[in-house]
């Protein structure tokens, strides 16, 4: 199955277990960044957190900034910016100076702020952070359309005569996209403002089978709004890690899987345990954490398009050290190997020219044996024994002729 131009990426909120030093714990996600835009993912999306050690990043613009220096080609994100958290205006000017400074690079992924401890420290009620969210949004939204000035006055900000001095270096603007999980708020602000979708849900228990209605709601409500839905601007966001073969992708995130989901998920943030003996096992049975084989996995990701109905744009994995770092980092490179050029049209070809090849290589090579032996006797040397035999054998290919500059000399 050939889904020609899906994007991937990584989801880096990041998660780095407390006790570690965490000046490395950064350097590792910059050096992360780096080995992804040199095996050529397309995108990375990084994390706003203030709060509980686990999740170290509290200016994805600083990191996007950074990065953009030390890579190329891979777009950088905010996954996500916690709009209540900031004047809209400061947010809309950040990520505009960020597409000029990344030459269209940059990414603006929002989001009401998933930490209530975050929320708490700034004296906001977790009741307002949607509306609030929506508010902000509308106001960048506004901005970015660099036609009329913005007045406006909540009760959390007041803007007057608010307007962009710098028009986004990205036409119409840089992407922009809406974190979603287990609510309707999510796709519902997408569809509303006509932006894309990140669906945190995919990785969880029932979020799967609940894809497509909630692209369903987000077209509705679009639609309610004048605006249009783009399936290419849908990104799912789960767990993954590649290995050889699947028992060896299951031995290196075990241990790792379970101290996060223990002593972050449940002991800090206090989310109910899981009910299963062994929750790796059953995530990866039910399709929401995608560990295994190259081969395994692409069925996953198989599975998660068609529950779709109608496909996804990208898949992004949720940045983990579940396995030692080198394992971590190898499993990036299978991925970007063995499953992406499934998925991005890339091998359609190559398999298509081999595949001609081989059927026609009598034909094809045939002739080659007698052109090989012409030019022995051409150069008055003589054919050497077996000639014929080697160079239209099993294979029906030529002998490489003694003086070829390929061959290496010992």
């Amino acid at each position: 199955m050939s889904h020609r131009g899906l994007t991937f990426g990584i989801f880096l909120a990041p998660f780095h277990r407390v006790g570690e030093n965490p000046t490395l714990a950064i350097a590792r996600d910059m050096e992360l960044l780096e080995w992804l835009d040199h095996l050529g993912y397309d995108e990375a999306w990084i994390g706003e957190h203030h709060s509980a050690g686990w999740e170290l990043i509290a200016s994805p613009e600083l990191v996007i900034a950074a990065a953009a220096e030390r890579t190329r080609h891979i777009m950088l994100g905010s996954g996500v910016t916690s709009l209540p958290y900031h004047n809209p205006l400061l947010v809309a000017q950040r990520f505009v100076q960020l597409d000029h400074m990344t030459r269209g690079r940059a990414m603006l992924g929002c989001g009401p702020g998933a930490l209530v401890s975050d929320a708490y420290m700034l004296g906001i009620e977790p009741v307002t952070q949607r509306q609030r969210m929506d508010e902000a949004l509308g106001v960048i939204m506004a901005l970015l359309r660099c036609e009329e000035p913005v007045t406006m006055k909540t009760d959390w900000f007041d803007l007057r005569e608010a307007r962009l001095h710098l028009a986004p270096y990205t036409d119409p603007h840089f992407p922009i996209a809406i974190a979603s999980t287990i609510t309707p708020f999510g796709v519902q602000t997408a569809g509303k403002y006509g932006v894309g979708v990140l669906s945190l849900a995919a990785g969880l228990p029932g979020g799967p089978e609940a894809l497509a209605g909630q692209w369903r709601l987000a077209e509705e409500t679009a639609a309610a709004h004048g605006k249009t839905m783009d399936r290419r601007q849908w990104r799912l966001v789960t767990n993954v890690h590649v290995a050889e073969d699947d028992e060896l992708a299951l031995r290196q995130v075990n241990v790792g899987e379970r101290h996060e989901t223990v002593t972050y998920f449940e002991e800090t943030l206090g989310r109910p345990p899981g009910r299963s003996d062994d929750p790796l096992r059953e995530g990866v049975k039910m399709g929401t954490t995608l560990v295994g084989s190259p081969d395994t996995v692409s069925k996953g990701i198989e599975r998660l398009i068609r529950l779709s109905d109608g496909g996804i744009g990208g898949l992004l994995f949720r940045a983990h050290e579940w396995a030692p770092r080198h394992e971590t980092l190898k499993s990036y490179e299978l991925f970007a190997r063995y499953v992406m050029p499934r998925f991005q049209g890339s091998i359609d070809t190559v398999r298509g020219s081999n595949d001609w090849a081989r059927a026609n290589r009598k034909g094809i090579f045939g002739p080659n044996v007698e052109a090989v032996r012409r030019a022995f006797i051409d150069a008055g040397r003589e054919v050497p024994k077996g000639f014929e035999a080697r160079t239209a054998g099993a294979r029906d290919m030529p002998v490489e002729d003694d003086t070829s500059p390929s061959r290496e000399k010992h």
